[in-house]
């Protein structure tokens, strides 16, 4: 939008914890965090409060659920728009088809809603890492490196431990690696390490911020990432990828959109994949063959 209207106040609504993402954003004119953990619907009622009294010339909702369907609908904007899935589209000004495995990506999905007042122009979407946040990081890029961000928060789109662990042997010891992810994956992290044996490995989950982590993804030789957040982080600065998709596949349309990104994905006819759009606690089948059967050669060939 800024791109078009370059004097437009524009704010951005986002599940509260992951503000830090759009930090100093230099064109967004504020963050609204939405609380879904604790007080979820009494959150979600100061935030219809605070959007109804801004009026806004305009509201695009991107989701597909009912509470933002709410929010966008009674938003008393003078123009709403969103996907025809919403329950609470009848409502909207505009409404917009949105499909799956249309080999579509899911960017230029959300840039058909603003289509009709932005023509058809195609823009990746960019992260703004700052020089501080460049500047957390500097002493990690004396030398080249590799980034890895072996976790997920499905299990179905995580590569194995067992397999990373494998990866990781086939790197040559002399290679830099620093392993990237959240609080909760420092165990895992911790894991993989010790199976490896490879001692000089960085454990740096829980460490850094997403825009830190995106500063270090930038330079990195190349940064390996499940079907998850990271890979994303890596397109947001251009950064160098390779995914690896184990129950999804890259024709829902949520692949990396770096200049450099390549996709590694079992070679298998498996009927049971893709399992689902966003993936399961276990394998449905029991065998996790989507993941099992991704060669450790194809991947080591990015490196």
């Amino acid at each position: 939008m800024h791109y078009h209207y370059t004097d437009a106040d524009i704010d951005f609504l986002l599940k509260r914890g992951n503000e830090s993402l759009f930090k100093g954003h230099p064109f967004l004119h504020q963050i609204l965090g939405w609380d879904k953990q604790k007080n979820k619907f009494r959150d979600f009622l100061r935030i219809l409060l605070n959007i109804r009294k801004t009026r806004y010339d305009m509201v695009i909702d991107i989701q597909r659920f009912p509470l933002t369907g709410v929010l966008t609908a009674f938003s008393g904007a003078a123009m709403t728009i969103g996907f025809r899935k919403n329950p609470f589209s009848l409502l909207f000004t505009i409404r917009i088809e949105h499909t799956i495995l249309t080999g579509v990506h899911e960017v230029h999905r959300n840039l058909s809603l603003v289509s009709h007042i932005s023509g058809k122009d195609v823009l990746t979407p960019k992260l703004y890492p700052k020089k501080s946040d460049f500047n957390s990081v500097a002493e990690f890029k004396k030398e080249p490196y590799y980034t890895i961000s072996p976790a997920s928060l499905w299990f179905t789109k995580q590569y194995p431990l067992g397999k990373w662990v494998e990866f990781v042997k086939a790197i040559p010891v002399d290679r830099k690696i620093y392993l990237l992810g959240s609080k909760a994956d420092i165990l895992y992290c911790e894991e993989i390490i010790k199976q490896s044996g490879n001692t000089s490995i960085i454990n740096l989950t829980g460490k850094l911020s997403f825009l830190e982590s995106a500063a270090l993804m930038k330079d990195a030789r190349m940064n390996f990432t499940n079907d998850s957040a990271p890979m994303h982080l890596a397109s947001g600065v251009n950064a160098p990828v390779t995914v690896i998709f184990c129950s999804t596949v890259p024709e829902f349309g949520f692949g990396p959109l770096s200049a450099d990104a390549a996709i590694v994905e079992t070679y298998e006819k498996l009927t049971c994949r893709p399992c689902g759009l966003h993936g399961y606690r276990q394998c449905p089948e029991k065998h996790f063959k989507c993941a099992l059967t991704i060669r450790t050669e194809d991947i080591t060939s990015r490196l």
